[in-house]
């Protein structure tokens, strides 16, 4: 399991995106994109150092945003989305979205649970 990413609640992607872009070595940024499973606006920046942020708006995030959240999530690269939903849930956590597949990762599934460590994101690597 590896970090993958972490997710940035906004209400404007653009706004966000033009501080990131002035405090941030960047290397590449998606285009903003509807994923109409996820109910969200979404944009994924690399930086040069191959971290990545996500930018999400929409109202999936809104309550978030409403309560200046910003980081509201962190997302963790996993072998198999369903094992390691059943290891998250076996210590307590809570699956908030079942898996399905998210357009920013190429149909990639991603799912949702609150954890210990707040809202995580499971996203299943490529096999």
């Amino acid at each position: 399991m590896n970090l993958h990413h972490l997710g940035i609640a906004t209400d404007d992607i653009n706004r966000t995106l033009k501080y990131v872009n002035n405090i941030y070595n960047i290397s590449n940024v998606t285009d903003i994109i509807y994923d109409e499973l996820q109910e969200a606006y979404l944009c994924m920046v690399t930086l040069n150092d191959n971290n990545k942020i996500e930018l999400v708006s929409g109202k999936q995030v809104s309550i978030y945003v409403k309560k200046n959240i910003q980081l509201y999530h962190t997302c963790w690269e996993v072998d198999d989305i369903n094992k390691a939903i059943d290891v998250h849930l076996d210590c307590g956590a809570i699956l908030v979205s079942e898996p399905k597949k998210a357009v920013l990762f190429n149909d990639r599934k991603v799912a949702f649970l609150y954890s210990e460590l707040g809202l995580i994101e499971l996203l299943e690597r490529n096999t």
